[in-house]
């Protein structure tokens, strides 16, 4: 058993949630803790500091995205990690979150945000607290902010991750391959051809999967109409999100296309059923953020990554392209002919299928709790066999 377990994230981008909620819902259905809490960090902390994590960070990505990435490589050096200023910054706008954190006294935190994971690693250091502190990272790469001189547990993607890590002067033990975790209904498996009928999509009709909610995308708008280009026929599944506006929007431009076009659409708005429509679908069309990436490859579905955010979605980019799990339209009025080209290749989507099964791990939210699970058993026998990172000597490794 966990014990009593705090799972951090933080509002600043919804990816970090969706982890956390994952966990959580993980650490319910195996019965894995005596208590457990999910919090949002950035709750716990002052109006000014929340204003900064959760809206500095959206306007970046819509109006200056060049200046995001320089600020994600110039941050991705480990020896700007170990700041006590900075440390002592987090600490003194989050008071609330120390408060709340000393009052609950949990045993072992679970943080899929580094703001969280770093003021426990101050507070551990100052020997205020004793959680066990796991760190879950949510992109396929591990950026720098990421690191904590005081964790006894990261959880990353994908082995090349953790050959980073250990590169960087983390002791292998400390460093277990999971997967991004997802919601565990991913692991659920459904039939194609039910989901269709259910969500009244043609049963034998190619249907791509467009998610609209992602901030950076662009004018939907655009999207739409060079989806309405492709020479196949098609049924295009967009999903809005709550923002109605955005529904309207689009089914007012959508209306003003020509009625020759072998695309229809389909608008929906916010759903919880979002595993049953990337089952339905063929092809998904979408950024690449760490969360919905994992969905869908949880789901064998192909992607096409559209205007990536420089820095983590670059990279993750990377990694999906490398594999063969998708392709790249840098140039919206592309975006058909390159779709159209996949589908005109025999065994092309297939082979991005196929390779998407092969990446993703549905079952990441379990392996995270039955590894915690286990690391504090042993712990709880043998407190020596659980090594602690301490302060290690981060290795230089800036890339470029």
């Amino acid at each position: 058993m966990l014990g009593r377990v705090l799972v951090l994230s933080a509002s600043a981008g919804a990816g970090h949630m969706r982890a956390a909620e994952a966990i959580e819902k993980a650490i319910r259905i195996r019965g894995a803790a005596d208590d457990v809490q999910h919090l949002d960090v950035l709750k716990y902390t002052n109006q000014v500091f929340r204003h900064f994590y959760s809206r500095a960070y959206i306007d970046l990505v819509n109006r200056a995205p060049e200046v995001l990435g320089w600020l994600y490589d110039y941050l991705d050096d480990p020896k700007k990690q170990d700041d006590p200023i900075r440390a002592a910054f987090d600490r003194l706008n989050a008071n609330p979150f120390v408060r709340y954190l000393r009052r609950y006294q949990p045993d072992v935190a679970i943080c899929t945000h580094f703001l969280p994971s770093g003021i426990i690693s101050s507070l551990k250091g100052e020997g205020k607290v004793q959680v066990f502190n796991s760190v879950v990272v949510t992109d396929f790469d591990v950026h720098a902010m990421w690191l904590c001189p005081h964790a006894e547990q990261y959880f990353v993607a994908i082995d090349e991750t953790k050959v980073h890590l250990k590169a960087l002067g983390i002791p292998e033990p400390l460093i277990t391959v999971t997967g991004i975790p997802i919601d565990p209904v991913f692991a659920v498996p459904k039939e194609k051809r039910v989901m269709r009928r259910k969500h009244g999509l043609e049963e034998g009709r190619f249907t791509i999967l467009v998610s609209t909610g992602g901030f950076g995308v662009g004018p939907v708008g655009h999207l739409m109409k060079a989806l309405d280009q492709l020479g196949h026929s098609a049924r295009v599944v967009a999903v809005c999100g709550r923002n109605e506006a955005l529904r309207a929007e689009l089914a007012e431009t959508i209306a003003g296309f020509p009625r020759t076009s072998n695309v229809d659409f389909t608008l929906l708005g916010f759903t919880t059923e979002m595993d049953e429509l990337m089952t339905a679908a063929d092809l998904f069309v979408g950024k690449p953020g760490g969360l919905t990436t994992s969905e869908a490859l949880a789901k064998g579905l192909p992607m096409v990554v559209i205007n990536p955010i420089p820095g983590q979605e670059e990279r993750n980019s990377d990694h999906l392209l490398e594999e063969g799990v998708a392709i790249r339209c840098n140039n919206l009025p592309a975006l058909a002919y390159k779709i159209d080209t996949v589908l005109d290749t025999p065994g092309k989507l297939e082979r991005m299928a196929e390779s998407a099964r092969h990446l993703g791990k549905p079952g990441a939210a379990f392996a995270v709790v039955d590894r915690l699970t286990a690391l504090c058993q042993a712990r709880a026998e043998a407190p020596a066999v659980v090594p602690t990172l301490g302060k290690p000597r981060y290795a230089v490794t800036r890339r470029h």
